[in-house]
């Protein structure tokens, strides 16, 4: 990452802080936990759970896990349900087990997999919570893990709304042999990987050690400021005088922009922090990177979600 100065500035200490930085009790109702969802709840009733335990009366995840199926499940926390959309639409990663339903040579596995790296076709299964129609999706990555019979292993990286256990049925089909998924684990979603997951006991842990002791070093141990969530966008940092404008919902003009990241496309989705890295808004830049470094007005970003509360930084405009 290349990050491209526009107009040197600096941010007033009175003013906001570093997400890191923030008051526990704000530290939590701006953050995300990644639970490592076990099999039989669903994913709603892991999401009841932690607000729960942390005694709080919002919260939601990004993407259902079937009762069945284990993993990363990022859960957004009070104000950090604002960014839920973003981590949707963010790629998956999972490990899957899949029964073949007779022997093929190994050698023609690894190449049928690789068949279907790249953009595939699927229609959603008949139980899903979408509507049944032929749609593009694209495998970024698939490889064999481990086969053992008619039994493989293998991990596969692919565009959020990919069904994997319609990609086994579809291998199946190719194979010539039929196939269907006997398990199946999510590692990675989005910026969250199953190195960050903790378990439900952990987190009740972390709760009761700053009830009795008063502290918070465990809980802010497992839980991410809701800025982490979107480290996978590009990012464009905006001037103090700038801040307040934008939490009334105002598009984001050039004159505002202090330092932007490099390639960034037109329509690309953009995170809009403060200096201190505090996430403001999101929305569709309108320009490229290059053309952004040399507009001195109009505007630069369309914006669709505001995340930050009006007043955090003081009122410069109007």
């Amino acid at each position: 990452m290349k990050i491209l100065i526009k107009s040197e500035s600096e941010s007033d200490p009175r003013y906001g802080c570093n997400p890191y930085q923030r008051p526990i009790d704000e530290y939590i109702k701006k953050g995300i936990i990644i639970i490592d969802k076990p099999p039989g709840p669903t994913s709603h009733q892991v999401v009841s759970w932690v607000k729960e335990i942390l005694a709080i009366k919002k919260a939601g995840h990004s993407g259902t896990l079937d009762p069945k199926v284990t993993g990363v499940l990022p859960i957004g926390l009070m104000n950090s349900t604002k960014i839920l959309k973003i981590l949707l639409t963010s790629g998956k990663e999972y490990v899957t087990l899949m029964q073949i339903h007779s022997d093929v040579p190994e050698e023609r596995l690894i190449k049928t997999l690789k068949y279907f790296n790249g953009e595939i076709f699927q229609t959603p299964p008949v139980k899903s919570s979408v509507k049944r129609r032929l749609r593009k999706r694209r495998i970024y990555d698939i490889e064999i893990i481990e086969v053992e019979g008619r039994n493989i292993l293998f991990r596969v990286d692919c565009e959020s709304g990919t069904y994997i256990r319609k990609l086994c049925h579809d291998i199946g089909l190719v194979l010539g042999t039929g196939a269907h998924m006997k398990e199946l684990r999510r590692i990675r979603s989005g910026p969250f990987n199953e190195d960050m997951a903790i378990t439900l006991h952990d987190l009740k842990d972390a709760v009761e050690f700053y009830k009795d002791d008063k502290d918070e070093s465990h809980l802010r141990n497992i839980i991410f400021p809701m800025e982490k969530g979107i480290e996978h966008l590009k990012k464009i940092w905006v001037n103090d005088n700038a801040v307040d404008a934008l939490c009334h919902g105002a598009d984001l003009f050039a004159p505002g922009i202090s330092k932007i990241e490099d390639d960034i496309q037109m329509n690309s989705d953009v995170a809009i922090l403060t200096l201190k890295n505090e996430l403001i808004a999101l929305g569709k830049s309108l320009y490229t990177s290059t053309e952004i470094m040399n507009m001195e007005r109009g505007r630069v970003v369309d914006l669709e979600r505001v995340i930050m509360k009006p007043g955090t930084y003081p009122k410069k405009w109007g």
